[in-house]
């Protein structure tokens, strides 16, 4: 007999953190007590720890949206890296259908996840020791996270087996119980319906104690996502044709669509206003004030842009908000999740053992920080910052000019990269840099505010105030990357290969000790961005952009019916408050949907840097052929403080290889799951047990 695996444990304190759940009890134990499944759903304490026990599952390495360090390779797409060890082999595909075993606790713990909160809602309307509405509610979030954890499943492997809701008979053998993968479709039609079924059963709003739990919002905004990946190229006709023939069932059936459907596009443009619909969120800002110090700046004022945003309050504009305190503080800990209006669904602090903390860790400088100084960023992801007036930067991409991708003048900058370095008598003219921004290259001058809480380029201020004098800390410490600097490049030691560093997520009293491996006491806590309200309104502007006609589309409970259509109006509700809260002008391309889409494409890369989202946009866009085979860019590590205009030209990284395969559109099927799963079929380039 099968064991069935069943989690009881005190649920406490389940609204802030899902911990200190340890104790397990198996069907052996359970039979040998008596104990059945009837047993534990009268029981309102075992029925809460069995919902309980779902939510652990979220708090595995593998299963993050926001994924720290190396434990998955969608740390690695074309705009960050991890220099400690040598990652090439997630950057290059070079991993083995065996290899650490991701895939398979992927695989595994997803669909062990879906079976918990199946086995849920099939016996919770026995408990009678519940009220109705909790019934109903815990529903909600066990429909929630079934979506989510097939969610999972298909963005890492695409189409997957659709377990029965009933859930299959634990006493059969395996091969009694193999399933065909479902098609990609079928797969989006299941979780959009239970993304609808959560919605109808979730509250509104969340008290402080289940903070971390699912709400409505979280539920359309997860549908949101859902279809549009569902309407983008990969999924949509346009996948590489023999990614196309070689997906396929045991049967031989075709298990991505070949033909494009442009209403799929619709229907993920009113998902997305099916959210906005809500009025219940709104981007976090921070408003001006008085500031003081290094740590603390004034307002990084954005420039005259003729009156569009620059005279007006937000929501209209910029003029009495301070962009870059509004983006850092989104992610850095200093707003509560109760307090941010634009965190739609977040699993709190708990991440995993790689969670943002540790990430910051490996952010922070090395000879100050007490950090590993090896999280670093692309010249790729650098240059796709703005400057403070909207226009590229110098340079910009300049080395993939003419090559595929980027034959279109938008996407790259002629000029030359500047190498001059800003004077302390010219400090005055670069008041972003701060009084202790001598020494910068002018390149990172005049950026746009998300520059400044984002990169950690060369002669940053890392401003670590919770540092100990006592303990010879300083705070508000400039970190330069030469290779003649403490935190530059040294053999068999700890640097950024390309000479640029990360700061978001990094809070001013960020400090840590190296010699305290991942110390954490003095890292303030910081809470997952898993969904947020950027995000549907990028979601929005994307979709309508395809659109070539219009189309009248239900809303999520067919209250109401949109008229969905591509107008300048409508695409300036998704992209206009992204662009004001970032303090830059506005785009001037909405006529054309191809410009438009760069644009589209260049923001999104900006504006959720880090946020697991970039490696499964270059993939569902289709770009990553092109874009993950490019040379890795930076800084030129090798160069001395006295050489700074040659650490400052760009230079190809060769510790950071790219490349791009067939493969590498989706994770393989481990053979552990194959061999088990008769039916079972490999994902295209990847092989087939022997």
């Amino acid at each position: 007999m099968k064991k069935i695996i069943i989690h009881l444990c005190l649920a406490v304190g389940l609204g802030t953190a899902f911990t200190g759940c340890s104790d397990f009890l198996d069907s052996d134990y359970l039979f040998d007590k008596k104990i059945s499944i009837e047993k534990v759903f009268a029981d309102k304490n075992y029925t809460n720890e069995w919902l309980a026990y779902a939510y652990e599952f979220l708090n595995n390495n593998e299963m993050q949206q926001v994924c720290s360090k190396k434990t998955i390779a969608f740390n690695f797409a074309d705009d960050m890296y991890y220099g400690d060890s040598d990652y090439s082999g997630w950057r290059c595909g070079t991993y083995t259908e065996t290899g650490n075993k991701i895939n398979l606790n992927i695989w595994e713990n997803a669909y062990k996840a879906i079976r918990q909160v199946s086995i849920f809602l099939n016996n919770v309307d026995m408990n009678k020791e519940l009220s109705e509405a909790d019934i109903i509610d815990m529903k909600g979030q066990a429909h929630f996270l079934r979506a989510y954890f097939y969610w999972i499943l298909v963005r890492t492997f695409g189409p997957v087996p659709i377990v029965p809701d009933e859930t299959l008979d634990y006493t059969k053998e395996y091969d009694e119980i193999s399933l065909l993968r479902n098609s990609y479709d079928e797969c989006v039609d299941y979780i959009v319906g239970e993304c609808v079924k959560a919605a109808t059963m979730l509250q509104d709003r969340r008290d402080l104690q289940e903070i971390v739990r699912p709400t409505r919002g979280a539920a359309l905004a997860l549908r949101s996502r859902v279809l549009l990946y569902a309407a983008s190229p990969l999924f949509n006709g346009k996948a590489p044709q023999e990614v196309i023939t070689a997906l396929v069932d045991k049967n031989g059936r075709q298990l991505l669509p070949s033909t494009y459907d442009e209403s799929k596009w619709a229907k993920a443009a009113a998902a997305a206003k099916d959210v906005m619909e809500l009025k219940r969120y709104q981007l976090y800002v921070s408003y001006k004030r008085d500031y003081s110090s290094l740590a603390y700046p004034a307002t990084i004022t954005p420039p005259d842009d003729n009156g569009t945003f620059h005279l007006n309050e937000w929501p209209n504009g910029w003029e009495n908000i301070d962009p870059f305190d509004s983006y850092r503080s989104l992610f850095d800990g200093t707003v509560s999740i109760y307090n941010n209006p634009e965190l739609i669904f977040s699993r709190g602090k708990n991440q995993g053992s790689e969670d943002i903390e540790v990430m910051v860790i490996h952010q922070l400088p090395r000879s100050q920080g007490g950090g590993y100084n090896c999280h670093g960023m692309t010249q790729k992801q650098c240059d796709a910052y703005y400057m403070n007036d909207g226009s590229d930067c110098p340079g910009m991409n300049k080395n993939y000019a003419g090559q595929d991708g980027y034959t279109d003048p938008s996407r790259y900058d002629a000029d030359d990269y500047l190498t001059d370095i800003v004077q302390a008598s010219e400090l005055n003219n670069y008041p972003e840099l701060g009084s202790k921004g001598a020494g910068v290259c002018k390149q990172y001058a005049q950026r746009e505010p998300r520059f400044y809480a984002s990169v950690g380029y060369n002669g940053s201020v890392w401003h670590m105030l919770n540092a100990d004098p006592e303990q010879k800390e300083e705070k508000d410490v400039q970190i330069f990357y030469y290779r003649d600097e403490q935190d530059g490049y040294k053999p068999g030691t700890y640097w950024l290969n390309t000479g640029i560093g990360v700061k978001k997520y990094v809070n001013p009293y960020d400090i840590s000790d190296v010699d305290k491996s991942y110390d954490q006491s003095r890292i303030v806590a910081k809470a997952a961005p898993d969904i947020r309200y950027a995000e549907i309104l990028l979601n929005y502007a994307e979709a309508l952009n395809e659109l070539t006609t219009s189309y009248e589309m239900p809303s999520w409970d067919g209250t109401k019916v949109y008229s969905i259509a591509r107008t300048e109006e409508e695409l300036k509700k998704g992209i206009q408050p992204v662009r004001i809260r970032a303090g830059l002008p506005d785009y001037d391309v909405y006529g054309d949907p191809d410009k438009f889409r760069i644009k589209l494409k260049r923001e999104r890369q900006i504006e959720f840097f880090a946020e697991g989202h970039r490696y499964w946009d270059l993939r569902r866009w289709c770009d990553a052929p092109i874009e993950e085979s490019l040379p890795v860019y930076g800084c030129n590590i090798y160069a001395t403080k006295s050489s700074a205009a040659a650490f400052h030209t760009p230079v190809e990284t060769p510790s950071l290889k790219s490349s791009f395969s067939t493969k590498m559109w989706f994770y393989p099927i481990h053979y552990y799951i194959m061999k088990r799963n008769v039916l079972m079929t490999q994902n295209p380039g990847w092989t087939n047990p022997e």
